[in-house]
């Protein structure tokens, strides 16, 4: 294995490459076209319900400002507008939406820029987030390099097949301003005002000037109103908890409660998956192997069992995990606690002692958010075969990943470039 040199990398915890090889380089998203994802649906029985099912394909739309849009152009709450799963901005994504109470020829109506929403179907429930089997995407690196490319990309298939660590992309902690973990912290910590400061106020390198100036402003005079006049109107999260704060001085509290109920419950779960990054990683620096059972480790089935590593069952569970029925799991803290378990799992908990934040933590954000977090065991591997294609100089990927796995962690294992080139 290979450890990454990236500070950034390491600021997330995303810490090891599974391949020894020299990374390819390259620029991801060249174009938005250059990284396609496709949902594939979960299969559900057709029904005659209330909650209208539409295939939306969108190009260069972050989900939640599309939501909103869809949401305003049809004159309803975006609150009755369900998804399975969040998709890229960068990027070419067609996925499944579910409109309660809302009829096709109003669907039709719809125009918005580089969004096409065809109704596909109607169900008795609304999409909520994993409710899909799986991605399928055709990714594009641009400008490898050329040197002994071919065999480079032979040897990091090869180790994408076997199997590479099951990180948590960048892209969950926020692309340009990875700080959507930091905010997800405050708000177990119960510091909704540092919450609130972190996400409008935290400056980072890939933005404009004018806005990293704007943030630094009101970070250091909390008042919302120039920062409000002078944020542009695409920046509608900050802007509106900044119009809260001009009306409700002081109200950090309500100022999160502007944003979408998802945005809100994705800043706690960037935790939990930073902490499982964190974990992972430890993992790793105590030289446990990826699919290498150890006595104490978790193990996770397809049906969601898990069962526990002795020394009795190790031989039988290397069976298991050599015919894929299993995976070696760590578990992401919540409400639950998991028990000490192996050292990763022991580096979760260390963490969660640093941060000062506790299980009750949990359960007073999941009350605060209106979201369970009840802690989830996440697969430590992420495998899939790879279709790899030298196309004019530039290499294509194919290739399918589960619900909740990231292809980004499978683009920097080829890439071993800094992260900025994959957002």
């Amino acid at each position: 294995m290979r450890k990454s040199t990236f500070p950034l990398e390491q600021d997330l915890g995303i810490c090891w490459y599974a391949s020894d090889a020299d990374g390819i380089g390259g620029r991801l998203r060249a174009a938005a076209e250059d990284f396609y994802v496709e949902e594939i649906p979960a299969e559900k029985k057709q029904t005659d319900g209330p909650f209208l099912i539409c295939r939306l394909t969108k190009r260069n739309w972050e989900l939640q400002h599309a939501v909103k849009e869809i949401a305003k152009r049809l004159g309803i709450s975006h609150r009755r507008i369900g998804w399975a799963g969040t998709k890229d901005r960068n990027a070419v994504t067609i996925q499944r939406i579910s409109l309660y109470d809302v009829p096709p020829e109003q669907v039709a109506g719809i125009s918005l820029k580089d969004i096409t929403i065809v109704p596909v179907g109607r169900s008795n429930e609304a999409l909520s987030l994993g409710d899909l089997q799986g991605n399928r995407f055709d990714i594009m690196i641009r400008d490898p390099d050329p040197a002994d490319l071919e065999a480079r990309v032979q040897e990091i298939s090869a180790s994408v097949a076997t199997g590479i660590p099951n990180y948590f992309g960048i892209q969950r902690f926020g692309a340009i301003r990875p700080v959507t973990h930091r905010v997800g912290e405050w708000i177990l910590r119960g510091d909704y005002e540092k919450a609130v400061l972190t996400y409008i106020g935290t400056e980072f390198p890939g933005e404009p000037e004018e806005i990293r100036k704007i943030r630094a402003a009101f970070t250091a005079t909390r008042d919302p109103v120039p920062a409000l006049h002078a944020l542009p109107v695409q920046m509608n999260y900050e802007r509106a908890m900044l119009h809260h704060l001009a009306g409700h001085p002081y109200d950090y509290a309500g100022a999160l409660h502007e944003l979408p109920p998802k945005l809100l419950s994705m800043f706690v779960s960037a935790f939990q998956s930073y902490l499982f990054n964190r974990a992972l990683s430890r993992r790793i620096d105590d030289g446990y192997g990826l699919d290498d059972p150890q006595p104490g480790d978790h193990l996770l089935f397809a049906n969601g069992r898990t069962d526990t590593v002795t020394d009795t069952n190790l031989d039988a569970v290397k069976i298991h995990l050599n015919r894929g029925r299993c995976s070696i799991a760590l578990f992401m803290p919540g409400k639950e606690k998991a028990g000490p378990g192996t050292p990763g799992e022991r580096s979760a908990a260390e963490h969660l002692a640093e941060h000062a934040i506790t299980p009750e933590d949990f359960s007073r954000a999941s009350v605060f958010v209106r979201t369970k977090f009840e802690g989830a065991w996440r697969p430590v591997l992420l495998r899939t075969d790879i279709r790899a294609s030298l196309e004019a100089g530039d290499l294509r990927l194919k290739f399918t990943l589960p619900p909740g796995h990231y292809a980004t962690t499978v683009c920097r294992e080829f890439m071993k470039a800094d992260p900025v080139r994959m957002v």
